[in-house]
């Protein structure tokens, strides 16, 4: 291991946020030490290492937050706390922060695979970098401070969320509480529903260019999309009390697109067959030719008509859902059996030990995320309560939430700024679980909603303020 810097960082410095979200608040004083593990010669005589950073407060609050990742790592994000923090970043609320790349540079930040040609680069992305610098930074803040971290917790969303997930079930002692949003958790599966299985669907339907590829962004117009949202919101909107634009019981919506099937001679405020059978065919996600399911399918919720910046599934377009394609079918069965990726996929369920340390386990998910099925880490959480007690014994260590309307770890017609963090750090360190915790977000200002553990969603209380969250109950 090498320390390659080290410095004291002034109180007031602000720090950029990622993917363009604008700046910190002004940060605490903090001492910021930068260093690489295992730095080695790989493939190719490439350079390989797991670089990380460490922020320790000058006003500690005597616990560490390691940040999760995210696409394909290889980027030292700035050690802040970002994720599922709400308002207050974790190093303002005084956590030592760090951050990692998993072992490798991306020459592409975001989604450059390269490195998965040197095998011990892959298995740092895969489950082992993080439980490595974990240990080490516990090291360094132990002799930084004088004393060891009292608790450690875990945060991320996308790739961040699988590495959390990895870590309750190959490292079950290395945190106290891991809070995973919108799992990455199995890659190889999603990349066929919405790289081939969606893309594919649309394209059956979708008018011819000069050289008869199908042109796959008129497959659904604007006025389709309109027609959609609209009957969506019509069906499920009221279920949870209120019809407000936001959908906070999914698992009740039973929409059916073939409400909107054009009667005979009717051509406008409705959809042609071909369409209604594409949508219900995308939606439900990829099936063999005898209807065994491979990958869950998806929620019909407020955003999966958005047009950007993260389309939602029913506005295909070129590269939306991976490389484009012009395929016409798709092989499920044998795509299936080769988008398995054991070493990546995190879909162990045993929880024994993490558990029995008393560990605290947080899964979020949005339900408009286009890139990864909210039913799939539904369905998980379920299957692992199963195998561990039944969810009455796992929601004292456990908890799932649907976030109605949020894309892909942000965005979309929902409310996407929680406090998750605070949440967790009370429920590890004074035994008090989540009854819920409340929502805001850009899409609708001045609005708050709770989000509910499963089993429970947000209902309106029938009387008061529709935009406080403290007139919403979980039921």
């Amino acid at each position: 291991m090498e320390i390659t810097k080290s410095s004291a960082i002034p109180a007031g410095t602000c720090e950029e946020k990622p993917w363009g979200q604008g700046r910190t608040a002004p940060l605490p004083a903090y001492c910021r030490v930068e260093g690489v593990m295992n730095r080695r010669t790989g493939m190719g005589g490439e350079e390989f290492g797991i670089t990380f950073a460490l922020a320790m407060p000058d006003n500690w609050n005597g616990d560490l937050l390691m940040q999760g990742g995210a696409g394909s790592n290889g980027v030292v994000m700035a050690p802040l706390g970002l994720n599922a923090a709400g308002d207050t970043p974790a190093l303002i609320r005084g956590f030592a922060v760090l951050s990692n790349d998993t072992g490798h540079k991306s020459r592409h930040p975001g989604f450059d695979f390269d490195f998965v040609k040197d095998q011990l680069a892959y298995l740092d992305f895969a489950y082992l970098a993080n439980a490595e610098v974990a240990l080490l930074a516990k090291q360094i803040i132990a002799q930084y401070y004088g004393k060891p971290a009292a608790f450690s917790y875990f945060s991320g969303c996308s790739t961040g969320g699988r590495e959390g997930m990895i870590l309750s079930q190959r490292y079950p002692t290395v945190f106290d509480g891991i809070i995973s949003g919108d799992p990455a958790m199995r890659t190889g599966l999603s990349n066929l529903a919405i790289g081939k299985w969606i893309p594919v669907a649309f394209n059956q339907i979708a008018p011819k260019d000069g050289d008869g590829r199908p042109i796959i962004t008129q497959a659904i117009t604007d006025n389709d999309r309109k027609l959609i949202s609209e009957a969506i919101q019509k069906q499920c909107d009221i279920k949870d009390g209120l019809a407000d634009g936001i959908i906070s019981d999914p698992l009740g919506c039973d929409f059916d697109p073939e409400t909107l099937l054009c009667k005979k001679g009717k051509k406008e405020t409705c959809l042609a067959p071909q369409k209604v059978a594409a949508i219900k065919k995308a939606v439900a996600g990829p099936k063999t030719s005898e209807g065994v399911q491979v990958y869950p399918g998806f929620l019909y919720d407020a955003g999966i008509t958005a047009s950007g910046p993260i389309r939602g599934i029913l506005s295909p377009g070129p590269g939306v859902f991976g490389p484009a394609t012009t395929a016409m079918e798709v092989d499920v069965e044998r795509e299936a059996l080769t988008a398995i990726q054991p070493l990546v996929d995190s879909i162990s369920t045993n929880l024994t030990t993490f558990s029995a340390h008393r560990g605290k386990l947080i899964f979020y998910h949005g339900d408009s995320d286009p890139w990864f099925s909210p039913l799939d880490t539904f369905q998980y959480y379920k299957e692992m309560a199963a195998d561990n007690g039944g969810l009455d014994a796992v929601s004292k260590w456990s908890q799932f939430y649907f976030v109605p309307g949020m894309g892909h770890c942000g965005g979309g017609p929902g409310l996407d700024q929680f406090d998750f963090l605070g949440a967790m750090a009370k429920w590890v360190e004074k035994g008090i679980a989540p009854p819920s915790v409340v929502a805001t977000g850009n899409a609708f200002p001045g609005r708050s909603r709770p989000l509910c553990p499963y089993p429970k969603h947000a209902h309106y209380k029938g009387t008061g303020d529709t935009e406080k969250a403290t007139n919403f109950e979980c039921r």
